[in-house]
């Protein structure tokens, strides 16, 4: 995927998950488990596509997130803060089916998933702007 569609499709996940916390965590936890998920696969593509670790074509599925063997196999490389990244990746891919699927699950764990998430966020910041 080009990196101009992985910016788009960021942008709008990153927009249902702000209408989301406004309707509320525990009413909207369906969109926040689904685009906390596919933002986190598009930020980490955009940052390693950026980075020319992957080429164009290659493509991160949610599920390699929640297993760390699957994953380590898949991105063998090194790329800076790998292990947070991946860490926080996983704890949100492991509430994904929960909030997406299951039974509606507490204000916590909701707001769990949202705090990993910024938290990621502001590594990705970082890590992109260490670059200029």
């Amino acid at each position: 995927m080009k990196l101009e569609s992985h910016l788009a499709n960021l942008e709008e996940s990153l927009e249902v998950i702000e209408e989301s916390i406004e309707k509320g965590l525990v009413e909207r936890q369906r969109n926040i488990g689904f685009n906390t998920s596919a933002a986190v696969v598009d930020m980490l593509e955009i940052f390693l596509h950026k980075k020319s670790l992957i080429d164009p074509g290659f493509i991160i599925k949610h599920e390699w997130l929640k297993s760390k063997n699957r994953i380590k196999e898949k991105l063998s490389f090194e790329f800076p803060k790998k292990k947070e990244i991946l860490d926080l990746a996983f704890k949100i891919e492991e509430k994904r089916n929960a909030l997406c699927y299951g039974t509606p699950q507490n204000l916590e764990t909701t707001q769990e998933v949202i705090n990993n998430f910024n938290r990621l966020k502001k590594i990705f910041k970082e890590i992109n702007s260490d670059e200029k």
